[in-house]
């Protein structure tokens, strides 16, 4: 052996020394981190308990979504990394769940089964420290809110590829409730099978919706496969479990859930693929800087009655960001308009426009001003960077 070798392995082993030691050295550095943060963190729950006390003195609600809204808009604004936003939201969701959990578990109302997009996105707002309940349809999710069996809910009200959810603007025309927040969720398809193979696979089962957001893919790679409809993604992947031969499309998490594998990811045409959600509640939120005004109203029959309505928001300056039309079902051929718009309905600005439109309209309905969600997209659990 050369005195070179001899030397250049004395150096490795020193490094890999100085290394270890290295190692340990950070080791006992998160030890003393992780234990400053479990201090900290337990000192934050006892003020969210002193906070439940005087909520309950002044009368109010456990749930403030402009609250949590500033808490994080706050964290990430400061957020010097390396962790990301995205990682940022996901670790606070948790910790404000958990808090609100000691002060009074939140019940929330979502369109079920579990093991659907619709529970993806409960669980990615209110975190596992809230009480999800499945419900059979969106009428149900604004009945359980209405009748108090559950304080909050969670609806959606459009997709980015499929457009408006009818059955939820319908609900609103007729409910009291309140729009108090706003969810945008990603919708990110996968094939699950019993089988490890493609060649395998001759029908498919999902959703509608999830049918035809992954129509060109499936042509493209399944062309021969049945297609077959059921009422959930969940439902689909509850069916294939036990079905040899068959696949579903649906969220990862039913995948997990129901012991499959899956053959493919992120199969859906258009991408991003995302749904908006509303959390309704029966409280107003107040204004955060920050925030979105959702209104259904009619208009007159009568030539240009729909122009002379929007010009009220852009005299004003304010920005429309939806609207879209839906059948009334007692006025055959006439249709309500629902409009959502930047700014609080209890700024001055936009309480100009509400009164004018009041003064021209056969029905204005303000359903809610909530903090704009379109800040940062909340990403399904378990799916990091």
């Amino acid at each position: 052996m050369s005195i070179d070798s001899h030397l250049t392995r004395s150096q490795a082993d020193s490094a890999k020394e100085t290394a270890m030691d290295e190692l340990e050295r950070l080791r006992q550095d998160i030890n003393d981190l992780d234990g400053k943060i479990l201090q900290l963190l337990n000192q934050r729950a006892q003020a969210a308990l002193e906070i439940a006390l005087c909520k309950r003195i002044i009368e109010m609600p456990v749930f403030a979504p402009e609250r949590e809204e500033q808490v994080m808009d706050s964290i990430c604004r400061t957020n010097s990394g390396p962790l990301s936003t995205s990682d940022l939201r996901r670790i606070y969701n948790e910790i404000i769940s958990a808090c609100r959990e000691m002060q009074n578990p939140l019940k929330v109302a979502f369109l079920g089964p579990e093991y659907t997009f619709s529970h993806q996105a409960a669980l990615s707002r209110f975190g596992g420290g809230a009480e999800l309940t499945g419900q059979a349809t969106i009428a149900d999710v604004f009945t359980a809110v209405q009748r108090k069996q559950c304080q909050v809910g969670l609806v959606p009200v459009e997709n980015s590829s499929e457009g408006g959810v009818g059955a939820t603007m319908d609900c609103f025309l007729s409910s009291e409730l309140r729009v108090c927040g706003e969810v945008f969720a990603p919708v990110s398809h996968t094939l699950m099978s019993r089988e490890k193979e493609f060649d395998s696979i001759t029908r498919v089962y999902s959703h509608p919706q999830g049918l035809s957001q992954c129509r060109s893919w499936l042509a493209r790679y399944l062309p021969e496969a049945v297609l077959i409809e059921t009422e959930s993604t969940s439902a689909a992947a509850r069916r294939v479990a036990a079905e040899p031969g068959a696949a579903a499309i649906g969220p990862e998490m039913a995948a997990r859930h129901y012991g499959l594998e899956i053959l493919a990811a992120d199969i859906q045409d258009a991408s991003p693929n995302l749904t908006r959600f509303l959390v309704l509640g029966r409280e107003s939120c107040p204004p955060t800087g920050d925030d979105k005004t959702s209104m259904v109203f009619l208009a007159s029959h009568r030539p240009g009655s729909l122009y002379d309505a929007l010009r009220h928001f852009a005299s004003r300056g304010l920005n429309l960001c939806r609207i879209e039309s839906r059948p009334t079902k007692d006025r055959p051929w006439e249709y309500a308009f629902f409009v959502d718009v930047m700014g609080h309905q209890d700024e001055e600005v936009m309480q100009g426009a509400l009164e004018a439109l009041e003064k021209e309209l056969d029905l204005l309905k303000v359903l809610g001003s909530y903090p704009s969600g379109s800040g940062g997209l909340i990403e399904p659990p378990g799916r990091g960077r």
